[in-house]
């Protein structure tokens, strides 16, 4: 298997040291992350989820983004010492390439850390051991994988789509889907963002309908115009880098299980959306909506880490949620089904967060979204408490950002503000 697969290594590395031991150890690629952050101009204030970047890295203000004062040629430079450190390693070693060095083990001296006395009876023998024929072994990637690109389904679907692709014409098409159909629609998305950009088709001319158990990425950068219909499950990352499509999942119709008691979709659902609507018919695993930018979705219940490090969009929960709701979220807002009373004392992550009573356009807004959430699931949960409603409304809360709320008040009674572009 090691010849098929690449390994990278990240987390703190900083020096061309880190790099070397990194590639003895066996890794082939290297991720750089906080130091190239800081040659830009980082000063490591730990307040990237609260728009008050005062270097300007951080931050939509466009006062604070003016004290930016980082350059390509900051980082280039980093990176340029990181090599020639890397290369002396190299020298004092004996390896040509970097490539020769990985997973060379024996060339790891661990006397001096092991004498040090945080190391203090640690014991890296079995990471370091080399067995029989070891360097008789594989140890790096030699051969390409065969990911079979040619066969997955969005092939297909563009062929049957095109009407609706290259006409505009309202198409419905049906396929049976199964978990190894991985990042389904982003083919298809694709091939729509380059005819029609950002804007896509007109909403719902190609409505695509699965039954099964859809693999992870279902709907991946799902494009304006199209929707994705699963009567099943998905797995995780469903909706990923969703930027402006629909999608709807349910129970199957013959199933007999509650859906509100359900887990339906998996983990990390809605990572970094832009754009675009979910309605899912069941419970959702964990971070669900995070990084969310703009996208609408509403779901029965959710996990640990919803709506984190959310800028923008509306989710609502006619459900439980897990715990840490909102940590560092800075933009949208989310209305929350609060039956019990414990996601107002202790689920919800209150630092950057307010809950905000329902007002009248609050009200019309949530009542709306279930309605179509019921009209696209069918949903029991939804129809109780439209049902119910008068003395539904009176239990959820409104989940709004401190600096959002203050952003939009501040936006409400200034003037308009118009920028003149100028041509060259």
């Amino acid at each position: 298997m090691r010849s098929r697969i690449v390994v990278e290594c990240d987390g703190q590395l900083k020096t061309g040291r880190d790099v070397a031991v990194a590639a003895l150890l066996g890794a082939e690629e290297f991720g750089f992350a906080t130091a190239p952050l800081v040659a830009s101009g980082c000063i490591m204030m730990r307040k990237c989820h609260l728009n008050t970047c005062p270097v300007g890295i951080a931050t939509q203000d466009k006062e604070l983004r003016k004290n930016f004062k980082g350059t390509p040629e900051h980082v280039i430079n980093f990176f340029y010492y990181v090599a020639n450190e890397l290369r002396e390693i190299m020298a004092d070693l004996g390896f040509r390439t970097v490539d020769e060095m990985i997973g060379q083990t024996q060339k790891i001296d661990t006397n001096k850390a092991i004498k040090h006395y945080k190391a203090k009876g640690l014991d890296l023998s079995a990471i370091l051991y080399q067995p029989a024929e070891y360097n008789n072994s594989t140890l790096k990637n030699t051969e390409k994988q065969d990911h079979n690109l040619e066969n997955v389904m969005d092939f297909q679907i563009l062929k049957d789509a095109h009407a609706a692709i290259f006409r505009k014409e309202i198409t419905t098409l049906n396929y049976p889907i199964h978990n190894t159909d991985r990042s389904l629609g982003a083919i298809v998305s694709n091939e729509v963002s380059k005819i029609y950009g950002h804007l896509g088709l007109p909403e719902d001319t190609l409505n695509l309908n699965f039954k099964g158990s859809a693999g992870q990425s279902f709907g991946v950068f799902g494009a304006s115009g199209i929707t994705y219909t699963v009567e099943g499950n998905t797995n995780d990352y469903l909706g990923k880098g969703l930027s402006g499509g629909k999608i709807i999942i349910k129970k199957p119709a013959e199933a007999d299980f509650i859906a509100e008691h359900n887990i339906i979709v998996g983990n990390v659902c809605l990572f970094g959306a832009v754009k675009g609507e979910a309605y899912i018919n069941g419970i959702a695993g964990e971070r669900f909506a995070v990084r969310n930018s703009g996208a609408t979705a509403v779901v029965e219940g959710v996990g640990d880490h919803c709506c984190e490090y959310m800028t923008g969009g509306r989710i609502v929960v006619l459900g439980d949620t897990g715990r840490n709701f909102a940590a560092g979220m800075s933009g949208g807002y989310a209305y929350v089904l609060n039956n019990n009373g414990k996601f107002t004392n202790g689920l919800c992550n209150e630092e950057t967060v307010d809950f905000d009573p329902i007002s009248g356009e609050d009200e019309k807004e949530l009542k709306g979204l279930i309605q179509k959430h019921v009209a696209n699931t069918n949903s029991n949960r939804g129809k109780e408490i439209l049902a119910d409603w008068e003395n539904s409304i009176s239990k959820f809360v409104k989940v709004m950002p401190k600096e959002y709320k203050v952003a939009l008040e501040r936006i409400a009674n200034e003037e308009p503000m118009v920028e003149e572009l100028t041509i060259a």
